[in-house]
């Protein structure tokens, strides 16, 4: 019998919005839930509306709160009204700036880094989250025009073999294929996450996704994949 631990891929639900998308998040097992604080984005609810959501979590599911080139002082005042809640940076953050806050809010954070498609090259993961070794966890997502998630996925065998830190895959994820992205990423870090935002909202009646509104069954759906996943390990 393998003494190896089992690793259970922890799930962040990005861009919630309404009441019943938080309670079919959590009810379906989520581990953590995404508030975007970004006011070009079109999943944007403010602080107040953040607030509002973060308190039908239960116990043990985390609060992030999305922030995309904030002023330290906004990020503080989020922070006092949102309890326990992570702290996500997706734009031109520096080290010093995520540390400042980070440490001015008593929050953990992660850092998001933005993978360009090829032929650009890509970023040194390496060097980055040694760059961002105070951060939680590293987000890795496509580089997209604009910031804070463009629901594109990136080429994931374009990343190193190793990279020190512990990883959040996002960046269009679905149910159909978060089984590949933590296939082609496990063991590329010290664990591994994944974020989906898009990839569990519902369709519009153009087919394509209506943006911060979640569905319920893509959600259990996506929810579903990653445990298989893990169990096919």
């Amino acid at each position: 019998m393998s003494s190896a631990r089992p690793h259970r891929t922890r799930i962040k639900i990005c861009g919630l919005t309404r009441e019943a998308d938080v309670d079919a998040a959590v009810d379906a097992g989520a581990d953590a839930i995404g508030f975007v604080l970004y006011p070009k984005s079109p999943r944007f609810v403010t602080p107040a509306r953040a607030a509002e959501l973060a308190r039908r979590l239960p116990p043990f599911v985390t609060p992030v709160l999305l922030f995309v080139n904030e002023v330290a002082t906004h990020i503080e005042a989020a922070c006092d009204r949102v309890a326990g809640a992570v702290l996500q940076f997706h734009g031109d953050e520096s080290a010093a700036d995520c540390l400042t806050a980070a440490n001015a809010t008593g929050r953990p954070f992660l850092r998001a880094a933005r993978i360009p498609a090829p032929p650009a090259n890509a970023p040194d993961l390496a060097s980055f989250a040694r760059d961002f070794s105070a951060a939680q966890a590293i987000l890795l997502d496509a580089h997209v025009d604009g910031f804070g998630g463009g629901g594109k996925t990136f080429d994931w065998s374009c990343l190193p073999p190793h990279i020190p830190a512990h990883l959040v895959l996002s960046g269009g994820l679905t149910p159909a294929n978060v089984g590949s992205g933590i296939a082609a990423l496990r063991g590329r870090g010290f664990s591994l996450a994944v974020d989906v935002s898009s990839g569990v909202e519902a369709d519009g009646p153009d087919g394509k996704p209506r943006k911060g509104i979640k569905d319920a069954d893509k959600i259990r759906q996506f929810i579903a994949a990653v445990r298989q996943a893990d169990a096919s390990r």
